[in-house]
């Protein structure tokens, strides 16, 4: 009886394999101890696996195989909570402002400007709320200055009309 031998993709594949098999859920237990959330922890073993795996023929010749990979997933967990206590510090060194709701005139406004065509709110909202010159918008809407003109006309007329008819029925 002739014994085939396996390729060596097979067995170097077979031997990830049984390193992953022996080894993620007593990593994970470790990563979990240590960062105190199952899923992170889970999320960095893989990460480190698939690191392994992606440089398996190196790896396979170490001597622990295994601690490359607990070294890896403990380096991708201290880099996690560093990148998380930098945007946490960021965040404290930004001012807290309490911003009041906006009055029912504001909310209004907004209502009647959802309704305009979008070529007229984009004009009433940058010439009125930006201050830019009808110049300006028109070049940054790729229209002439007449066009621009139309449609900040037609905004007030149709925004004027919004507002008078819900302060009518207001009253």
């Amino acid at each position: 009886m002739m014994v085939q031998e396996s390729p060596p993709a097979q067995v170097a594949a077979r031997g990830f394999e049984e390193l992953y098999a022996a080894h993620f859920h007593s990593l994970t237990v470790q990563l979990y101890a240590y960062t105190g959330d199952m899923g992170h922890a889970q999320e960095v073993v893989q990460e480190a696996f698939c690191r392994a795996y992606s440089r398996w023929k190196k790896i396979a010749e170490y001597e622990d195989p295994v601690a490359w990979v607990r070294k890896v997933a403990w380096n991708l967990a201290t880099s996690r909570w560093r990148r998380a206590r930098t945007a946490t510090n960021f965040l404290r060194g930004q001012r807290e402002e309490h911003v009041s709701s906006p009055s029912p005139d504001r909310v209004a406004l907004a209502n009647a400007l959802k309704a305009l065509p979008g070529n007229q709110r984009k004009a009433v909202v940058l010439h009125y709320l930006a201050d830019l010159p009808i110049s300006d918008i028109a070049r940054e809407l790729g229209s002439t200055e007449n066009t621009v003109k139309s449609w900040l006309h037609r905004g007030r007329i149709a925004l004027a009309a919004q507002l008078i008819d819900k302060e009518q029925n207001n009253v």
